[in-house]
């Protein structure tokens, strides 16, 4: 971390409460908490505009386009856990595997690589998304408010990657540690795991 936080043991009110709920949902807790030490409310307020982006849409395009985002802001931290999400909570590890092959996700199914190839855009340059991209995506099944789920997904990424890489925050040994090595190393797209 570039700046000075507040260690676990020496936490108090809202920071340990935060710590807390970090350390409950992750086993562990994870380094990036330390990123909100100082603003623990800023954490609450984005977690909560993600869960209700995330609980909106399907949960498995949610993660594609997490990852795409991830990767297109290179951000490892957000690469590595969204592709644990991926593997495990929707269980697809194929899917983990297709993009740890080819990344720009050209190797997934085509619905699934328009999204990731939309996402990535949107992550790059917003700007330069244009009504083709978005038609794209209506010929693969994908309605309006799935399109406008995917951006959303993408941006509130953006904030927290932000957060992290400029802050120095280094992905878990715990997460780094479920995947094997080869895997792991075409998740590493910007700052290196912590030691």
């Amino acid at each position: 971390m570039f700046i000075e936080s507040v260690e676990e043991s020496a936490a108090t009110g809202e920071v340990a409460a935060y710590y807390a709920e970090q350390k409950a949902a992750w086993g562990f807790l994870p380094n990036y908490a330390a990123c909100f030490a100082a603003r623990p409310e800023v954490a609450r307020a984005w977690a909560v505009l993600n869960l209700t982006i995330r609980g909106g849409m399907d949960r498995r395009r949610f993660e594609i386009a997490t990852i795409a985002a991830a990767r297109a802001r290179r951000s490892t931290y957000c690469t590595t856990a969204h592709s644990t999400f991926l593997r495990d909570v929707c269980g697809d590890a194929q899917a983990v595997l297709a993009i740890g092959a080819d990344p720009t996700g050209a190797a997934l199914d085509p619905v699934d690589a328009a999204v990731f190839r939309f996402a990535t855009t949107v992550a790059t340059d917003a700007s330069a998304v244009d009504q083709a991209d978005v038609d794209e995506l209506r010929r693969h099944g994908l309605s309006d408010t799935d399109v406008a789920d995917v951006v959303l997904a993408v941006a509130a990424r953006l904030f927290f990657t932000s957060v992290l890489d400029g802050l120095g925050a280094q992905l878990d040994v715990q997460t780094a540690q479920q995947f094997d090595d080869e895997l792991l190393a075409s998740m590493i797209v910007g700052r290196p795991p912590a030691d």
